[in-house]
């Protein structure tokens, strides 16, 4: 299926510029724990030489087109079965854990055993108020954070996903799939959860995120897209109803006067 959006864009027109994708948190509750997606950018002390891979112009073109969001919590969590056999997350860290066991649950959910892909890799799901938008043909990818080294690696693999974020704005979360639940997942504050990278109908054009406002015409959107999984299987098929719903605008960047 082919999706066509031909919204205005302000003092440029149509497909020229840099592609504009802007970010926002669904509530300003607890704001100051989520970083703001940054330009994933690795460069290493050895730039002088001219062919140095930081200066490798494949290289720069890779790392100019993926954006990090960085974990908001310290998090040590085991999985393990209960004396009836019921899977349960386990929180390693017990009293020291800077998050209290109460909100625990808000954050970090063990999906049904029922909808694990694989009987044996359990899945749990942290839930973050990230949203991206855009008032052109845009889709977002979510991937790992592949280009950061983790000295201890993770037991398992996250699960991507790529939509349109022009007429499909949905929170993100990060969605994990527990290889070997033998062993701990631990995860720290600061450090890269995942990327995102963001397709528009033009490949060569550049990409710049911005802070977005959360306007009216946009919160009454996310209304009527929200909470739709719930109730439909294929979510996808209602990217048209979702179109015609949409307001021409819904990209408004957040002055910093």
């Amino acid at each position: 299926m082919e999706l066509r959006l031909d919204y205005d864009r302000p003092e440029e027109g149509p497909g020229s510029g840099p592609l504009t994708v802007g970010w926002f948190l669904a509530q300003d509750k607890g704001a100051v724990l989520y970083d703001p997606p940054e330009r994933v950018v690795i460069r290493p002390p050895n730039k002088a030489h001219a062919k140095s891979a930081s200066r490798c112009p494949a290289v720069i073109q890779l790392e100019s087109r993926y954006f990090m969001v960085k974990c908001p919590f310290d998090l040590h969590i085991g999985f393990q079965r209960d004396d009836k056999g019921k899977p349960v997350l386990v929180n390693r860290a017990g009293a020291s854990s800077p998050i209290r066991s109460s909100k625990l649950n808000e954050v970090l959910t063990l999906v049904s055993e029922a909808e694990w892909r694989f009987p044996d890799r359990p899945t749990i799901q942290l839930h973050l108020p990230y949203y991206f938008v855009a008032d052109e043909m845009v889709y977002l990818t979510q991937l790992a954070a592949f280009a950061h080294y983790r000295p201890d690696p993770l037991p398992g693999t996250i699960f991507g996903g790529r939509f349109p974020i022009s007429i499909w704005p949905r929170p993100l979360m990060w969605a994990f799939e527990w290889h070997e639940p033998k062993k701990d997942l631990i995860l720290k504050r600061g450090e890269p959860l995942f990327y995102v990278q963001f397709e528009g109908m033009d490949p060569s054009r550049s990409v710049q995120v911005v802070e977005a406002e959360r306007t009216a015409e946009l919160q009454a959107y996310l209304e009527k897209v929200s909470g739709v999984v719930n109730y439909v299987n294929q979510t996808f098929s209602l990217f048209k109803a979702a179109e015609g719903l949409r307001p021409k605008r819904l990209l408004v960047a957040k002055s910093r006067e």
